[in-house]
C-alpha cells in the first residue's frame, strides 16, 4: 500500500457534512488530504501535524473539489450536427427527430472510428475535472449496433446505460409495437452483459408512458436499474413513470407541475438537470431552486451529445446551474459531485469523506465559487483520479496517480 499527501490546500470542498456542522459542502480551509492506495484515509489541517506519506503534492494554496460526476452523457456516436444547431439559433425549434441523423452516421461508422471518438470525449471530460461518468447507447437502434456501443462504452466506464428506446428508427416507423418487442427482447438480451442501467426517452416523437413502463420493467426484470429522460420538451408522464418504477433519476425535468415535484421529493428520485441542452436549444431552463426548496435531490450533468448539448464541460454546467437554474454556487457544486453520485447510486465517489475514492480536482482559483464566477475560464489545473493509472493534467503531462 502506498500513500500521497495533498498539502497546502487553501479551500477544500469535501462534500462531507460531518466536517462542518451539517454544511453540505463540508468546507475546510488550510487543509490537507491523505490518499492511501486510492482512498481518502485522512483529512485535516495543513498547519497541524501531517501524516508521513510516500509522496507529497503541494497545491500551493489552491482550492480543491471532489472529482465531478457526470451522470448523463451520450458519447458513442459518429458525425456532428452543427448545421442543426445553426438552424436553431435562427429560430427553428428543436424536435426529437434529429436523433435519426446521428443514428445513420453511427450505423455506418467502424468500431475503430467510434472508439476514437469515444476516447476523445473521455479525454475532454477528464480535462474538465470529471472522474466518474455514465455513457449511454442509443445511436444504433439495432441489436448489433446497440450492443456494439455498450461494449465500447464498457471499456471506459462501469456506468453504462442501454438506451435502445431513444427514438423509433425509420425502418419501424409504421410498427412501433414491433420495435418495442425488439427492444425488450433480442436487443435487451444482447445489451444486458454490457450495461448497468436502462433508460427511455419519454417524449412526443419518442416513447409514451405506457411504452416506457413496458421497456423499463423488462430491463429491470433482466437485472438493469432504471433512469429516465423526462419532461424535457413539454410536460408529460416521464417524471411520474420514473417515480412509479423507482428509477434512480429523472433527467431534464424542464417542464414540471406540482404533482411531479411532490413525486420526486417523496420518492427520492434524483432530478438531474441538463442545462447544456437548454443552452443549445434556446429552451426554458429548469427551475432548480423550486426543486431544492421542495426537498428534491438535484444532480447536474453535461448531456454531452452531438445534437443538443455538444459539450463535456461540467464547469459550464455549474455556471449555467447558478445563472439560469437558480442555484447557489455551493448547491451547483454539490449537484455536480455528490448529486451526480447519488443519481448513479454511488457512495464511493462525489465526496472526499474517509474511505471515498481519492478523486481530487485542483482549481486554478482560491474558491469553488470561481467555477460559476469565471465562466468559460479553464480553471481545472490538475486532476488526481484514484481510478486512473496516471494523473490527468490539462497540459497532458503525467506524474502517476499511484504513489
Amino acid at each position: 500500500m502506498s500513500s500521497t499527501l495533498f498539502a497546502n490546500i487553501g479551500e477544500l470542498v469535501t462534500c462531507d457534512p460531518t466536517v462542518r456542522d451539517g454544511d453540505p459542502l463540508g468546507l475546510m480551509h488550510d487543509a490537507a488530504v491523505v490518499s492511501l492506495d486510492g482512498r481518502v484515509a485522512w483529512v485535516g489541517r495543513n498547519s497541524g501535524p501531517l501524516p508521513d506519506c510516500d509522496r507529497r503534492v503541494d497545491v500551493a494554496g489552491a482550492a480543491v473539489v471532489p472529482g465531478f460526476v457526470d451522470s448523463h452523457a451520450h458519447l458513442v456516436f459518429a458525425g456532428e450536427r452543427s448545421q442543426e444547431f445553426a438552424a436553431r439559433m435562427t429560430g427553428q425549434p428543436y424536435a426529437a427527430g434529429g436523433i435519426r441523423t446521428t443514428v445513420a452516421a453511427t450505423r455506418a461508422a467502424s468500431d475503430n472510428d467510434l472508439a476514437a471518438g469515444l476516447a476523445r470525449l473521455v479525454a475532454e471530460l477528464r480535462r474538465q475535472g470529471v472522474t466518474t461518468f455514465e455513457v449511454k447507447s442509443g445511436y444504433g437502434l439495432t441489436v448489433a449496433d446497440e450492443s456494439r456501443a455498450l461494449r465500447l462504452a464498457h471499456g471506459v466506464t462501469s456506468e453504462t446505460t442501454f438506451l435502445g428506446a431513444h427514438v423509433v428508427p425509420a425502418e419501424y416507423g409504421d410498427d412501433v409495437a414491433g420495435y418495442i418487442d425488439l427492444v425488450t427482447g433480442p436487443m435487451l438480451a444482447a445489451c444486458v452483459p454490457h450495461a448497468r442501467w436502462i433508460d427511455v426517452f419519454i417524449e412526443d416523437g419518442a416513447f409514451d408512458g405506457d411504452a416506457a413502463r413496458t421497456i423499463l420493467r423488462a430491463g429491470m426484470a433482466a437485472g438493469l436499474q432504471a433512469r429516465v429522460h423526462a419532461n424535457q420538451l413539454a410536460h408529460g408522464p416521464g417524471v411520474q413513470v420514473a417515480c412509479e418504477v423507482g428509477a434512480a433519476s429523472a433527467d431534464h425535468c424542464t417542464h414540471l407541475d406540482d404533482a411531479d415535484v411532490d413525486a420526486l421529493a417523496s420518492t427520492g428520485v434524483v432530478a438531474t438537470l441538463l442545462p447544456g441542452a437548454e443552452f443549445s436549444t434556446r429552451s426554458p431552463y429548469p427551475d432548480g431552486r423550486r426543486l431544492i426548496e421542495a426537498g428534491v435531490t438535484l444532480a447536474l450533468a453535461t448531456d454531452c451529445n452531438p445534437g443538443t448539448s455538444y459539450t463535456t464541460s461540467m464547469p459550464l454546467m455549474i455556471a449555467l446551474g447558478v445563472r439560469e437554474c437558480g442555484l447557489s454556487p455551493a448547491q451547483a457544486v454539490w449537484a455536480a459531485t455528490t448529486g451526480g453520485a447519488t443519481a448513479l447510486r454511488r457512495t464511493d465517489v462525489g465526496h472526499l469523506g474517509i474511505g471515498a475514492c481519492a478523486d481530487l480536482v485542483v482549481l486554478d482559483a482560491p474558491s469553488h465559487v470561481h467555477l460559476a464566477y469565471r465562466p468559460g475560464v479553464p480553471l481545472v489545473a490538475a486532476v488526481h483520479a484514484a481510478s486512473d493509472d496516471a494523473d490527468t493534467h490539462p497540459d497532458h503531462t503525467s506524474e502517476g496517480s499511484r504513489p
